[in-house]
């Protein structure tokens, strides 16, 4: 009889926690999108360098140009031959799906993207694709990239 009990306990109780723990999953999906807008609105409004250093985690990398960059150091020497805020550079993003994992440390997104440069001489050139981002929750509970 206490096993029914107990039993009948868990299977009332049961419901609740898998709402909570979808809650859970759909609050960190929302705060993994709104860190991937900030990092773009970031990298419009203060230039692309400064919004990748300050959205990376230490143990990042990037496939850029076929190579991969590796650390924060890396990503900041890559991008340290760049102007902070070019005007003749644009670069836009937004993400059309996120998850995230049951435990809440890793998660994803992917979308679109533009980039745009028009050099010295006036010639433009652009380039849309699909972006993928894995993200990382920090100690400090901030998300930040480390794939990209």
């Amino acid at each position: 009889m206490k096993t029914i009990h107990i039993l009948l306990v868990l299977l009332a109780v049961l419901p609740f926690s898998c709402n909570i723990n979808k809650n859970r999953i759909e609050k960190w999906k929302s705060e993994i999108i709104q860190t991937e807008r900030d990092f773009a609105n970031m990298a419009a409004h203060k230039g692309i360098p400064a919004a990748f250093a300050a959205y990376a985690a230490a143990d990042v990398v990037l496939i850029r140009n076929d190579s991969l960059i590796k650390g924060i150091d890396g990503l900041v020497h890559f991008y340290g031959n760049r102007p902070a805020g070019n005007d003749r550079v644009s670069l836009t993003w937004d993400p059309d799906f996120a998850d995230v994992s049951l435990s809440g440390d890793l998660g994803y997104t992917y979308g679109k993207y533009h980039y745009s440069v028009t050099d010295s001489a006036g010639n433009s050139r652009s380039d849309s694709g699909i972006f993928h981002t894995v993200w990382k929750r920090q100690k400090n509970g901030e998300w930040k990239f480390v794939w990209d």
